[in-house]
């Protein structure tokens, strides 16, 4: 017995896994194996989403236009030229037309709304005119033609002055809407923008520059004016 050798034997548990280094390092490999497969199934199970796809747009809330409110002018006032030994030019409110519906003046110089045509259905003359000189000042005179309805219905009138030589400044009928000016080489031609009723007057009044104070012809409704 005592010559019999006794063989040692192999270490197990944590002795064999310190003296075998490589069975730590194969373990190591295999489980990073297993994650990068369970890792790469994963990536292949998501769905991509197709090129050029893009994300659906929210709705967008449509503008709520408030109604516009009217807007209310006040109509305009005619203004009343006045009287200028400098003036260069015509009155915004002669330079324009008539209005479509336009008053008439009585005797008491108050408008009505009435119209008919500036002669009378006879023939015989319904308008009268006489001309003068109202203010003569250096360089220019302020000249008038007085009108008076002999008919018996409101009406228009017609006025046609013409001078040898000189400039038209302005001309005006006060205190009613104005009429439209005509003007020409010679002279020019006033359209009124009032009726004249029956038995009423008005006066067309004229500014004239470097101009003889008596008209080569003056007409009303296309008859000669009195007082040349």
């Amino acid at each position: 017995m005592s010559g019999m050798r006794r063989v040692p034997r192999s270490p197990h548990g944590p002795v064999a896994i310190a003296t075998s280094p490589w069975i730590v390092v194969g373990a190591g490999v295999v489980v990073m194996v297993v994650l990068l497969i369970v890792a790469l199934g994963a990536y292949r199970g998501r769905s991509p989403a197709p090129d050029g796809a893009q994300p659906p747009a929210l709705p967008v809330p449509s503008a709520v236009v408030a109604p516009s409110l009217p807007t209310s002018v006040p109509s305009p006032v005619p203004a009343l030229p006045g009287i200028s030994g400098r003036a260069s030019g015509l009155p915004p409110s002669a330079a324009t037309g008539s209005p479509s519906a336009h008053p008439t003046v009585g005797p008491t110089g108050r408008p009505t709304a009435t119209r008919s045509p500036s002669r009378a259905a006879s023939g015989q003359p319904a308008m009268t005119g006489r001309y003068r000189v109202a203010q003569s000042f250096d360089g220019g005179f302020i000249g008038e033609v007085s009108m008076v309805n002999t008919s018996a219905r409101s009406r228009g009138w017609t006025v046609r002055l013409e001078f040898s030589g000189g400039r038209l400044v302005t001309a005006w009928v006060e205190g009613v809407p104005q009429g439209t000016i005509r003007q020409s080489d010679d002279g020019f031609t006033y359209v009124s923008g009032v009726d004249v009723s029956p038995g009423g007057s008005v006066s067309l009044r004229f500014h004239m520059e470097r101009a003889s104070h008596t008209p080569r012809e003056c007409t009303v409704d296309g008859l000669r004016c009195d007082g040349l």
